[in-house]
């Protein structure tokens, strides 16, 4: 009878479930933060192996966080976090920042004129921007979840040739703490300004736009020895943005930054340098080189 009752766990475990019927949820959040927390460090300990040319180690961590289930785990796992009973969909904030234009962003859209959006490191086709129909959305990820997601690394897209190839907002919703190394993450939102349109917008939307949805895990800000608030505005201030809103939760730290005028010599001087002591703290950082 043991083994019979065995068998039919494994079987009810490993079977799927009809597509119309909602899964019941198989792993707890506490397990979820685990999984992300440990493909983040392996990722950081993989990218420091290669900058020190050791490849021998970098591959052995690359055959870990393959055994850990890769990618597509950790896209699980984020996917999983962004339930309602996890915190939700991170865009519903960048939506109620934009209410203040909704009915310029409608008209808009009523006359064929939406506005651009990307979003890099899309998990979802049914988020609170794709509902909201207000904009054109071009979802980008290293490892597509769905046929609405483009499979590109967004440092490898190319260049907008034209201002019809750029966009009006960009969203790097917990993406940039994805990237392994401070100086990855530096050229990833210097890169965000490529990307964004350089065009006068009417009244009311030029309060908002062009902007970057930007989302990090609150202790990015708040544990790090090498990152603070100051730090992070100084930062995105030499990038030419100016912080329009901000929301600090439990977990993460939203922020929507409107591009201001660009200038034409800006300080790029950010090294990694403690900022706060403590065996505590993360080391999360930005450089600018």
């Amino acid at each position: 009878m043991a083994t019979k009752k065995k068998k039919t766990k494994l079987k009810s475990i490993s079977s799927g479930r009809p597509p119309t019927v909602k899964p019941v949820r198989s792993i707890s959040s506490k397990a979820t933060r685990a999984l992300i927390r440990t493909h983040h460090t392996l990722e950081k300990d993989r990218a420091k192996a290669l900058a020190k040319g050791d490849d021998a180690k970098a591959e052995a961590i690359a055959k870990q966080i393959e055994l850990n289930g890769g990618l597509e785990a950790y896209q699980k796992a984020s996917l999983t976090g962004q339930g309602n009973d996890r915190g939700g969909d991170s865009s519903r904030i960048l939506m109620e920042w934009l209410k203040p234009i909704v009915p310029t962003l409608k008209k808009q859209a009523g006359d064929g004129e939406s506005l651009r959006l990307l979003e890099v490191g899309a998990l979802s086709l049914t988020n609170a921007c794709s509902k909201s129909r207000l904009f054109e959305v071009e979802r980008i990820d290293l490892n597509s979840q769905a046929q609405g997601i483009k499979q590109q690394d967004f440092m490898e897209r190319p260049l907008p040739r034209d201002q019809d190839e750029c966009f009006d907002i960009i969203s790097l919703s917990l993406v940039v703490n994805f990237v392994p190394d401070a100086v990855g993450r530096g050229a990833m939102l210097l890169r965000t300004i490529q990307f964004l349109r350089s065009r006068k917008y009417s009244e009311g939307l030029e309060d908002f736009l062009p902007c970057l949805f930007l989302v990090l895990p609150a202790s990015c800000v708040t544990n790090s020895r090498y990152m603070d608030e100051g730090r992070l505005e100084a930062i995105m201030e030499a990038l030419g943005f100016v912080r329009v809103q901000k929301k600090l939760s439990n977990k993460l730290v939203y922020y929507l930054w409107k591009m201001g005028t660009p200038t034409v010599k800006r300080n790029f001087g950010f090294k990694k340098q403690e900022i706060r002591a403590g065996q505590d703290r993360n080391n999360f950082a930005i450089v600018l080189k």
